[in-house]
């Protein structure tokens, strides 16, 4: 592979790929789950500390394993083929391609704010609850579109990538400066008089909508419960940063370029996380963060600070973001599928690079997938299915990173984890809470996509035996 990659194109990539959709809406339910602004804020740094932390742990794999593919290879790698399938099953089947497909989706929805005739259109199809709207057809299009960019080669994808994530930078950093700038009454003293104190146990009406009179105190267990689910928020709005790892192979000086974009880029991402939700508690009270319509809380606060003008700002960044998010998906997990197809646990046209020097068949396979679960419309259920096995295979991964210093001490390690085994060690600590809490309070999270993985089993000795079967 060609290595037109520069570190700067590598951090590009990593904050481009986090900043998605998420930022503007999660915050809402995580509101929801917390009723308090100090919670809420402590949610994001335990967040924050942990994506770093494990950034900083896969430093030490991504300078050892310096190859296309990235966690799959470093899960391949350390425990085996079928663990390195697993992980690529689930990244084929929903992770990656939901991710897209949700990411492609927000744009459409935020476009429909600029063009009322999307929201207005009668659907294309519809049997029952099952229905094919323009909107969807508008985010496969961009799915389909970008895919295409990405076969013309990688340069084209950076070079988007690289424009897309930086025009959101700056209009974060411009909606953070406004947020405390023009705001002329602000509410965090407000949001923050409740100090310690946290509330939930919020029910519904007979339409489904949250009663904003059912704040009640919440403490032990139950505050833990409520900082789980919160946390479910976060964290997805804080993945994808690994995505930087499967393309080792096309990045200048990987052993020390990969680690440091992750860590840079992860780091500049959740300070700005953090910041933007400052500006949500500076200039909305309780209330109208926890119940902002359909959740989109940065238009009730960007209308707040820019006034009427603020829908069409903040539904122009959104566009924006999830452009140049689904952007820095698209090019990276290719080269995971393309990997697997090499190791003969895809399939194997998708190994083929193309003129360009890219896995154009393994873009293909992916826009197409992606699409086809936009027109499911399940793709929303299914990443919240699977928050709970991205953060398993996230511990597993840095897991390994120990694993390896006791198994294979002499292997030559051209970065080494910083504070090791500290950082590891917070990172799995942080997770495996997270896990059991969710196990215990939201199973609905957890049980769904954990059995959508092992479906991958049966999948796995099936390949394997028919790869027997050719030799």
């Amino acid at each position: 592979m060609q290595k037109k990659l520069k570190l700067w194109d590598a951090i590009m990539l990593v904050m481009g790929s986090m900043i998605g959709s998420g930022i503007f809406i999660v915050t809402a339910d995580m509101m929801r789950n917390l009723g308090s602004g100090f919670w809420l804020i402590i949610v994001w740094v335990i967040t924050g500390i942990m994506t770093v932390a494990a950034a900083i742990s896969y430093g030490e794999l991504s300078a050892i394993f310096p190859k296309a593919g990235g966690q799959y290879t470093y899960l391949k790698e350390i425990f085996g083929k079928r663990m390195g399938f697993l992980y690529g099953w689930g990244l084929f089947t929903v992770i990656q391609t939901g991710t897209i497909a949700a990411v492609a989706m927000a744009f459409g929805k935020f476009t429909a704010y600029l063009v009322p005739a999307l929201n207005d259109a009668a659907p294309i199809f519809q049997s029952g609850e099952f229905k094919i709207t323009w909107i969807q057809m508008l985010a496969i299009a961009i799915i389909l579109l970008l895919t295409y960019i990405n076969t013309r080669g990688v340069e084209s994808g950076k070079l988007l990538q690289n424009i897309f994530t930086g025009s959101k930078i700056i209009a974060l950093l411009g909606l953070i400066a406004a947020g405390f700038i023009l705001v002329d009454f602000s509410h965090l003293a407000e949001n923050f008089s409740l100090g310690y104190d946290s509330f939930n146990n919020l029910t519904k009406d007979k339409f489904g909508n949250f009663l904003k009179e059912g704040w009640e105190p919440i403490g032990g267990m139950t505050l833990l419960g409520g900082i789980a689910a919160a946390m479910v928020g976060s964290v997805f709005s804080s993945v994808a940063w690994e995505s930087v790892t499967f393309v080792s192979g096309e990045i200048e000086n990987p052993k020390k370029n990969v680690v440091k974009s992750m860590i840079y880029g992860t780091t500049a991402v959740m300070m700005l996380y953090i910041a933007v939700n400052y500006v949500y508690l500076n200039a909305l009270d309780r209330d109208s963060i926890a119940f902002a319509e359909n959740d989109r809380v940065a238009v009730a606060a960007s209308h707040f600070i820019f006034g009427s003008a603020g829908t069409v700002i903040i539904a122009v960044l959104v566009m924006v973001s999830t452009f140049g998010c689904n952007n820095g998906l698209i090019l990276a997990g290719a080269r995971v599928f393309q990997t697997m197809a090499k190791d003969g646990m895809f399939f194997r046209q998708a190994e083929i690079n193309n003129k360009n020097a890219v896995p154009e068949n393994a873009l293909w396979m992916q826009g197409i997938w992606a699409s086809i679960l936009c027109l499911s419309g399940q793709y929303g259920n299914l990443l919240d299915m699977i928050s709970f096995v991205i953060v398993l295979f996230y511990m597993i991964t840095v897991f390994g990173v120990i694993y390896l210093r006791f198994k294979k001490p002499q292997l030559e390690r051209p970065y080494k984890t910083w504070l090791y085994p500290v950082t590891p060690v917070i990172y799995l600590v942080i997770g495996t809470v997270f896990c059991i809490l969710l196990l215990i309070y939201k199973q609905q999270y957890t049980w769904p996509g954990f059995l959508l993985v092992l479906v991958g089993l049966p999948v796995y000795y099936f390949i394997n035996r028919k790869n027997k079967v050719q030799e």
